[in-house]
């Protein structure tokens, strides 16, 4: 009898360890790059906080929601093509999940603001998270939901299927890392430096800390 509760025992563990194994095989492949789409304003903003982010490898500017094909910078700021500005992040989900970019995302904007961001206003610069299922869906409502509970105010940042994500112009594409003088109306800036200078004017950080403190991940290198 003894034998056979051993051998049982034996094979429960063989049992386990194969579960083990075949979990460690799912959270390998877990590990592989995911990306997660959302609008939140200017995209050289959401560009450059979610490149901070340890476990993102990349964030591409583009443009995402509309109807217009191919479409270009001039264009969807101008209005009528229904795209908003938009950023493609990837990451590694073995060191940051979705879960937690969300949560970011959503302390790093004005979500109760519907016709825009800061400064910027018009359809180009509404904010939006961007899903390709339900689950993700989920997820999305329901961080959305802490946050509103957080905030105490409505959360009017919608969710919203998946569409086809267009790159934008490659000026666009790091524009808070560029290193070119260009004419800005602060007079000839330094790209990077004419980037900080924009976005201090538009207040983007001042609003973002006067909702979520210090909740807020991003501000800190921007308030003046």
């Amino acid at each position: 009898m003894r034998l056979i509760k051993r051998e049982i025992k034996a094979a429960l563990l063989a049992v386990l360890i194969g579960i083990a194994m075949l979990l460690n095989s799912h959270g390998a492949k877990a590990g592989e790059q995911q990306e997660l789409v959302v609008a939140g304003g200017c995209f050289w903003c959401v560009e450059a906080d979610f490149e901070s982010v340890r476990g993102v490898s990349e964030a591409i500017s583009g443009y995402t929601g509309g109807t217009t094909e191919n479409p270009t910078y001039r264009e969807v700021t101008r209005g009528g093509t229904g795209h908003y500005e938009a950023v493609r992040i990837l990451y590694d989900p073995a060191q940051v999940s979705r879960e937690q970019l969300l949560h970011m995302f959503f302390r790093s904007i004005d979500p109760t603001d519907a016709g825009g961001q800061f400064c910027d206003r018009g359809e180009s610069y509404r904010s939006a998270v961007f899903v390709a299922n339900d689950a993700e869906r989920r997820l999305a409502e329901t961080v959305k939901r802490r946050a509103e509970a957080e905030l105490g105010q409505a959360v009017v940042t919608p969710i919203l299927p998946e569409a086809e994500f267009y790159r934008a112009e490659d000026e666009h594409q790091d524009y808070y890392k560029g290193t070119r003088i260009i004419i800005t109306r602060f007079g000839p800036r330094r790209q990077a430096d004419a980037y900080v200078a924009y976005r201090q004017a538009c207040k983007r950080d001042a609003r973002i800390f006067e909702l979520w403190g210090d909740d807020a991940p991003f501000v800190g290198k921007y308030l003046n």
